[in-house]
């Protein structure tokens, strides 16, 4: 199982549990798919994105179960970023973590799965 992530605010997550479906932020809506990110590119994602935000989920989400709809495209400094073209089953998602953020406006990034 390949562990993809994405970060969302708390409200948003929990408007999605009750639809039973993730439809993504006002970002993925516009750009057309559900960004996420690697466990090795979920700081940066984290930082430039995000800075200084509280009330942050985690998601983590089995990669695999996406299927034909999860695409790899090249983003940020050109590396691979995984991009869902469909709402996120809720069936996906492996945990949901909290995104503490630090008095710097950085986030305590827990220990992530590959």
């Amino acid at each position: 199982m390949r562990i993809i992530y994405k970060i969302c605010p708390a409200s948003a997550w929990r408007e999605a549990e009750r639809q039973g479906v993730y439809r993504g932020s006002a970002d993925d809506i516009r750009d057309g798919f559900i960004h996420f990110s690697t466990a090795s590119q979920v700081a940066e994602t984290a930082r430039k994105h995000f800075f200084g935000q509280i009330g942050l989920f985690l998601i983590a989400v089995d990669a695999d179960a996406l299927g034909d709809d999860l695409r790899w495209e090249p983003s940020r400094d050109d590396d691979l970023f995984p991009h869902l073209y469909a709402e996120l089953d809720l069936g996906a998602v492996t945990a949901v973590l909290d995104l503490r953020a630090q008095s710097d406006g950085y986030h305590d990034i827990p220990e992530l799965e590959p």
